[in-house]
């Protein structure tokens, strides 16, 4: 992991990606194995992040107890988003619009989603893409 004044000479995917590790580090207490960001587009960002869950989340899982790990989980991403969309604005110098996250508790990945404010978008909000889709 990559961190301080090193990690402005990285990759901006592997900064944010450095980041959730280290975002999940210190706000759960362990962060995953394997974290991967990726632009879905010029205005969302996807980081998929593997072996997230705490050894007692582990066992929920095992005892069955899917929906609770799940509930537990998006009270975590409510309480710490601020930490999140923060480190994520500051490493790609954008502002973030919306942020979720959601857990596989079978596969134990974690998926963190950061939508940006669009730039230059036309004054009711929509924004023409080559393809013809609007925005």
């Amino acid at each position: 992991m990559v961190s301080g004044a090193s990690e402005q000479a990285t990759s901006p995917l592997t900064a944010i990606s450095n980041a959730m590790v280290r975002l999940h580090k210190e706000q759960f207490g362990r962060g995953p194995t394997n974290a991967r960001s990726h632009f879905a587009g010029p205005d969302t960002l996807v980081c998929v992040l593997e072996d997230v869950l705490l050894p007692a989340e582990r066992k929920l899982v095992e005892m069955g107890e899917h929906q609770r790990v799940r509930e537990t989980r998006m009270a975590f991403q409510v309480a710490t988003a601020a930490e999140f969309v923060g480190a994520i604005e500051q490493i790609v110098n954008r502002k973030v619009r919306a942020f979720s996250s959601s857990t596989d508790v079978v596969t134990d990945i974690v998926f963190e989603n950061f939508l940006f404010e669009r730039d230059g978008a036309s004054g009711d909000g929509a924004r023409a893409q080559g393809d013809g889709q609007v925005l």
